[in-house]
């Protein structure tokens, strides 16, 4: 194959207004020293094909924003992605999204580009959140030609770094809500996971606060310091 033939077809093909969407986004922001009841944060779901990093898609985005120190739900994000040709797999039993939903998707550079105008230049939270991290940085990348530099912070390492004493270290989703008497309206739905996220995070700061950690900043340099903790082999 010609190498012209194959940067072309590699390179993401963007209408003139999807091209001025993508110049006009924010850069990301830097983590704050801001009190955490005055952040904008921006909680996240995905559900994509599978779990392997290189090969599968991100077929669903759920998003809410955590503002003035609650969840401000007049600010929420909800897409499922087309993809042509997308098949039942063992995946479609965990998510539920049926390949008819996805044939009926919005058009990935659509999804996205509406997704980072959602985003702005706040920062992420995530459950596992260098799964989602990876997947979403991915798309924008084939999609739209774009480089994901948004700060993420993950609630699963959190929820161990703000409680000490429990016992739930390697914990999933589920084990988290359960200790705190959370429901996820429906687990393995975007949208629903995001909420649930949403709800454990503003726990979690309330314990963050508790312990003299009241900004994104200092939450992030105490968790660098709790995974080098991980890291050390046990005496």
């Amino acid at each position: 194959m010609n190498i012209f033939n194959w940067i072309r077809r590699d390179t993401p093909q963007l209408s003139a207004a999807q091209q001025q969407r993508l110049a006009a986004l924010p850069a990301a922001a830097a983590l704050s020293d801001a009190p955490l009841a005055r952040q904008r944060l921006v909680v996240l779901d995905l559900e994509t094909s599978g779990l392997n990093l290189q090969r599968d898609q991100l077929l669903a985005i759920g998003a809410v924003v955590i503002e003035g120190g609650a969840i401000d739900f007049s600010q929420q994000f909800e897409c499922t992605l087309h993809r042509a040709g997308h098949k039942a797999s063992a995946s479609t039993l965990i998510h539920g999204i049926a390949p008819s939903a996805i044939a009926a998707g919005t058009d990935p550079v659509e999804a996205l580009l509406a997704f980072m105008e959602f985003l702005g230049d706040s920062p992420l939270l995530a459950f596992h959140a260098g799964f989602d991290q990876h997947m979403l940085a991915r798309a924008l990348r084939e999609s739209l030609g774009y480089r994901l530099r948004h700060a993420f912070l993950d609630v699963a390492e959190l929820a161990p770094l703000l409680c000490p004493q429990l016992t739930l270290r390697r914990a999933g989703l589920d084990d988290w809500l359960a200790h705190f008497h959370l429901q996820a309206a429906e687990r393995h739905n975007a949208s629903a996971d995001a909420l649930a996220t949403a709800e454990l995070a503003l726990i979690l700061f309330s314990k963050a606060r508790q312990q003299q950690l009241d900004s994104l900043l200092a939450l992030d340099q105490r968790l660098q310091g709790w995974r080098r903790r991980q890291r050390m082999p046990a005496i």
